[in-house]
């Protein structure tokens, strides 16, 4: 069984605005405290490369590869693009429009694989609370965009 960490959060900012920000990589450093740097082009089949800040360990160059990527909706992507390796996951973004220029912003992660039961033990805590910090980041960062 697969280990995920679902969020969701509401968001006083228009949809258009919250995918400004999640997809505006050269930002992150401002903002993310979990991703500080982020490079892609987010189509199918190419890489996104990160710096990951783990509390309790150095921050890691991570490569992943987009899966999908609906402009102004979703983006998503994988570990690996062999879903039978020791360890794979899956991450996406998604926006959706909520009335009076609000916004629905969901995080969902996965992660599988023989080896991931101790990747869980080792790091489970601490990527809760990366993923936490970085969907509080993205409301937050548009939340301020919208009343600068």
């Amino acid at each position: 069984m697969a280990f995920v960490i679902d969020l969701a959060v509401d968001i006083d900012a228009p949809a258009e605005l919250v995918w400004q920000v999640i997809t505006d990589f050269s930002r992150y450093r401002e903002w993310n405290p979990f991703v500080s740097q982020c490079r892609s082009s987010l189509v199918p089949g190419e890489p996104i490369d990160m710096l990951v800040h783990i509390r309790g360990s150095r921050p890691r160059k991570q490569r992943e590869w987009i899966r999908s990527h609906t402009p102004g909706r979703e983006f998503g992507y994988t570990m690996t693009p062999i879903p039978s390796r020791p360890l794979h996951s899956l991450r996406s973004h998604t926006v959706t429009p909520l009335p009076d220029n609000r916004t629905r912003y969901e995080s969902h992660f996965e992660l599988g694989g023989w080896l991931h039961p101790l990747v869980v033990a080792l790091l489970g805590k601490n990527l809760r609370r990366g993923f936490a910090d970085m969907t509080e980041g993205i409301r937050k960062q548009s939340e301020s965009l919208r009343t600068s």
